[in-house]
């Protein structure tokens, strides 16, 4: 017969993949954490595949085989309408659920972010790995960007940070560029003493490629001890993420009233100074109305929220499980 009353709330992430068993009443009956979810790297299949032990974990916590009423799915790497209906397709073939809805996780953030109550309206920007920013507007309107890197415009998040890092201090010890303390603490911070070391160990897989995200935290290091270079990569980062928030909220025709701005990923959620700050005052510049809300969650919960308002819509929530759900996430 399956569960009923209950959805599962998928969160695919670049690094990590989170998966709930939610009840109508707001009670996680189940949860699951695994790797990350790429299936620009080996297809929607084999990155579906991923998701099946995680959810067979959640429903073997309730001792339950499923299917659920419902799977809320919002997933890294689904940028584009056509990558969407793709991976709605292969989660709907594994048979976890009656119904399947699939979002690009920066709807996740965006509804963690939002109130329970009410016309759900606002902008989301996750910056971690990578950068992208989504918004929703009176009368179920949307705003979104394809969010593929370079190709399409993209600049930022902890990745991008780290490589831009990398070159600015590869050009400071060479002399190409202006000196910067980053040619010496990048190199420290895997205990090498120079530029051409760390470059070397790269290079020769001496120090794995992953570990590269590791230099993102030590470039905001840098620029709060006063590295110009440093600081000028921070400052370049806050107008992005401005950037973003104020063309969707010019999309969604909501410059001029209050609107909540999400803010979450690594990068934003670490609320390192020069960079909040920074975001802070050039969105009060851009749109005055705009109200910042950062979200520490994980994004999972917005998972679950999207869940719990659909059992709504057919008379399965009330308030008090929308608050239980939110206080299991903090």
């Amino acid at each position: 017969m399956g569960l009923t009353g209950t959805a599962l709330a998928i969160d695919a992430g670049n690094s990590k993949t989170d998966v709930a068993l939610v009840g109508a009443d707001g009670r996680i009956l189940g949860a699951a954490r695994g790797g990350g979810f790429q299936p620009p790297l080996v297809g929607a299949g084999r990155a579906v595949d991923v998701l099946a032990p995680l959810v067979a974990s959640a429903l073997r916590q309730a001792g339950a085989e499923g299917p659920v009423d419902h799977v809320s799915a919002y997933l890294a790497n689904a940028d584009l309408p056509v990558e969407e209906a793709g991976l709605a397709a292969e989660i709907t073939g594994r048979g976890w659920g009656r119904e399947v809805t699939v979002g690009n996780d920066t709807f996740a953030l965006l509804r963690a972010g939002l109130p329970d109550a009410g016309e759900p309206v606002g902008v989301a920007v996750v910056c971690g790995a990578g950068i992208n920013c989504a918004g929703l507007g009176h009368g179920g309107a949307t705003a979104r960007f394809p969010s593929i890197g370079r190709l399409s415009g993209d600049w930022g998040g902890g990745s991008f940070l780290a490589d831009e890092a990398l070159w600015y201090a590869a050009r400071a010890e060479d002399g190409r560029g202006e000196h910067s303390d980053l040619a010496r603490a990048l190199p420290a911070h895997f205990g090498l003493a120079t530029m051409p070391e760390l470059i070397e160990a790269f290079h020769l897989k001496g120090i794995e490629s992953r570990r590269r995200h590791e230099l993102t935290p030590v470039l905001f290091g840098v620029a709060a001890s006063g590295d110009p270079v440093a600081r000028a990569i921070v400052a370049r980062q806050a107008e992005e993420v401005v950037l973003l928030a104020s063309v969707a909220l010019e999309r969604l025709d909501l410059l001029g009233e209050p609107a909540r701005v999400v803010l979450g990923g690594g990068v934003l959620a670490a609320r390192h100074p020069l960079l909040h700050d920074r975001v802070a005052e050039l969105l009060a510049e851009r749109a005055p109305k705009a109200v910042p809300h950062v979200v520490t969650a994980p994004p999972v919960l917005g998972a679950a929220l999207y869940a719990l308002d659909r059992a709504g819509a057919a008379g399965g929530a009330d308030p008090a499980a929308y608050e239980r759900l939110r206080g299991t996430w903090g």
